[in-house]
Order: structure tokens, then sequence, then C-alpha cells
């Protein structure tokens, strides 16, 4: 008994060492800026392993986990059947730099299964994506203008830190040094969820824009989703002034619905860019659509872009067993939904019950709970949020072995491993951790 209470001691040790011996080889001691848990004001715990709906840090301390790779593993870690795919894959070798059967079998699955992509060339990562299809959309528009929208993130491009969200609005910091002049003077932005402020730059840059970027679903100043018409307002500015519309669905692809969020609200762009779910939990981009677009890309036309591992065959593995379940399985989605509004009900209620302000925004299996008792809509509303709250509630969730993403401005992620028992334990926790903040 003895040593299962000690087992169940939060501790901190090894990671904090691991930390201090990182930011000696490492900026700021991590690879991604979010995960030095700046905006919660501790030392991020080194994760070891991962199954199902739990991980595990070098402190061995065993958290439910919400995060969830920020997105991908929406079967769970470890899911059998990709790392028996990986496995098989790994004998055959871990890269070629040439072409793969495989390779044509994904593509013909994400043409399958997303409408509005003809064509798809494969990259590594969601900022290969989105840079290559904005680049694709100046070639075939022959503009140079862009138009995104206040704190969405789709990478981190030169072109897209204008204003943009995930960990640059965590850290306060939406703007970057190093990014050119002009490379900002080309990079318009707009109100999210806000027609008439994109009917406005349209008309004071008349047949001067490429594309419109937008996260159909936002997810990087938390989950917001996208208002009614939204959507269907932007295709139809697009089409008014020969401007391509692009949905980067780097975080809803296959997460929010079999065909992404285009397919949950019936809106069809000219480009999309992917990741995320289609790698199966290895890195892994793409960005797809009509045909006559695609056909730009060389060496099929002049818009150039090149990549080593693009297509790499453990990603292939990966991405094409995990699409192969997901279409196997539609109620997959069903299950997802029955779990997240459990849980959704379940949280509401202990913020209720302890009367703390709040905005809860869901979308299927993402959602985020912003301390704020105003409506989040747009970048404007989301940064109203008590982000000293979140970074309190933050850390008493952590005690109770709770991991959430370690910024009030992310989307929590629920996968088919969060069973009943699950929601139900981490619905107590919250109430627990609730009344510490």
């Amino acid at each position: 008994m003895q040593q299962r209470i000690l087992r169940r001691q939060f501790k901190t040790a090894k990671s904090n060492k691991l930390f201090t011996k990182a930011q000696t080889v490492i900026p700021g001691g991590v690879n991604s800026p979010v995960r030095a848990f700046t905006a919660v004001k501790r030392t991020p715990p080194f994760i070891k392993r991962a199954s199902a709906a739990y991980i595990w840090d070098e402190d061995r301390n065993k958290y439910i986990d919400y995060v969830g790779s920020w997105g991908p593993m929406i079967l769970g870690h470890s899911n059998p059947a990709i790392l028996k795919a990986v496995r098989e894959a790994v004998k055959r070798g871990t890269s070629f730099g040439a072409p793969t059967k495989l390779e044509v079998k994904m593509a013909e699955l994400i043409t399958k299964l997303v409408p509005s992509i003809e064509l798809v060339r494969m990259v590594n990562s969601g900022t290969e994506a989105t840079m290559s299809a904005i680049r694709l959309a100046r070639a075939f528009t022959g503009r140079e203008k862009i138009v995104k929208f206040d704190g969405c993130y789709h990478g981190h491009a030169d072109t897209f830190l204008i204003k943009a969200g995930s960990g640059a609005m965590t850290l306060g910091v939406p703007d970057s040094p190093g990014i050119p002049a002009m490379t900002a003077v080309n990079t318009l932005t707009a109100r999210y969820n806000d027609l008439s402020s994109v009917r406005k730059v349209f008309e004071e840059n008349k047949d001067q824009i490429a594309a419109v970027i937008v996260e159909p679903i936002a997810g990087n100043m938390g989950c917001v989703p996208p208002a009614e018409g939204f959507l269907q307002g932007l295709r139809l500015l697009c089409d008014e002034y020969n401007a391509l519309l692009i949905f980067d669905e780097v975080m809803t692809g296959f997460r929010v619905a079999l065909g992404g969020a285009q397919a949950l609200y019936g809106v069809q762009p000219d480009l999309t860019t992917l990741g995320k779910i289609i790698g199966g939990g290895l890195p892994v981009g793409a960005y797809g659509g009509k045909k006559e677009i695609m056909q730009m890309v060389s060496p099929a036309g002049p818009m150039y872009q090149a990549g080593t591992l693009s297509g790499n065959p453990l990603a292939m593995a990966a991405g094409f067993t995990m699409l192969r379940i997901l279409l196997a399985n539609k109620m997959i989605y069903k299950h997802l939904e029955q779990r997240s509004a459990q849980l959704e009900d379940g949280l509401k209620e202990n913020l209720q019950k302890l009367g703390l302000g709040y905005t809860f925004n869901r979308v299927g299996s993402m959602f985020t709970l912003f301390f704020t008792s105003k409506p989040v809509t747009d970048y404007e509303s989301a940064v109203t949020s008590d982000t000293a709250k979140f970074s309190a509630y933050f850390n008493a969730m952590l005690e109770q072995r709770i991991y959430l993403p370690p910024s009030q401005f992310e989307s929590v992620f629920i996968s088919t491993a969060h069973t009943e028992r699950i929601i139900e334990k981490t619905i107590k926790a919250q109430y627990k951790a609730l009344q510490k903040i």
C-alpha cells in the first residue's frame, strides 16, 4: 500500500532536470514554443510513452491526455493497427526519395473522401502544405496578396505570422522579427466571422488578392466555430472577386467529419491543406484541390515545390491505415460526439456549481473552455479570457493528472480511447481542480 501511495505523488525532478539540460542545447529548451509551458508558468513534463488515452512522463506521472499530439491521435495513442503498419513498413525501408505504390493509394483515398480535392500533393508538415498552397494560388491567379484572419494560425512561414494564433498568440508575440516588410504588405488581415471586414479588404485591393485562407473552424485562438453563413459568404466573395478560397484543414481534416469541416458545413474550397490525422501520428502534410489549379504544380506545371521526404513510406503507412479505419467505421464520429457531449455537460455543470464565468466552444471532438463570460467568436473576444485564471486551472488539472494544452488559446482533443469511465474521472478531477483556483 505504501508503494502505491508513493507512486501517486506528483513528482517533477526528472523533467525539471531534463528541461534545465535542454535549455543549454535547444532554444528555450523545446522544439516548438508552446511546449515550454511559458503561459502556465511551470516546467513542462517530459513525456516518455503513451497508450490509448494516457501518457506517462519521465517522473512516472500518469495523465489522461487531452492534447493527443495536438489532434492526430483520433484513435488514441499506439493504435495496434497503425503500429503494425509502421513496423511492416520499416522492414521494407524508411525512406526512398522515389515514388511508391502506397503514395498512389493514399492519394486515391484522400480524393475519394474529400470531394473538393481532385489532385493532391504530399508534403511533410502543415506549414509546408499551407506555404505551398499560397504559392500555388499566387501562381494560378497571377496576383500577390492574400487574406488571412486575425488569430488564425497556418504554420510558421513568413506569410502567415501576421496577427497569428497558436504559439505566437500564447506568447503575446503576434508578429515575428525576421519577416520582410514586403511580405507583411502582401498579407492582408480580416476579422474572423465578419464578412463585412472581408468585403472591405477586397474593395480596397481590387484585382490584387490571390486567395483567402481560413481555418474553417478556428483552432489556434482556441476552438472558434464559424458563424452561420460565414464560410458560405467567403465562397461567394471569392467567386465575386475571382480569388481562390483555401481551407486550412490541417487540424479539422478528418477530425470533425470524414470529409473535414468542408463536408460538415457543405462548402467547397478551391484548395485544401491537410495534416495531423493523415499521418496517423507521423510527420505529414498535403495540399490539394481542383485539377485545373493543381496542374500548375511541378512537374506538371511551372509552380515549383519539392521535398526529399514527401510521401515518406512510414508516414504513408500510418496515415493510410488511419484513414482506412475511419472509412470502415463511420460510427467513430458518432462515438466521438457522444463522449465529447458527455464531457462538455460534466465540465459545464462543475463550472456552474461553483459560479465561475466561462464560455465553452465545441465542434465534434475538439473544444476550448475560455475563462470569459463573453461569447468567443473571433480574436478580439478570445483575448478577453482571463489567462491568469486559465494558468491556475491548467496547473490544478495537471496535478489531478489531466493533461490539457498549456495555453488558453488552443483546442482540446478527444479520441475514441476516451471511455465513459475516463470521461467521468475527468469531470470529477475538474471539480477538485476548480476548487483550487
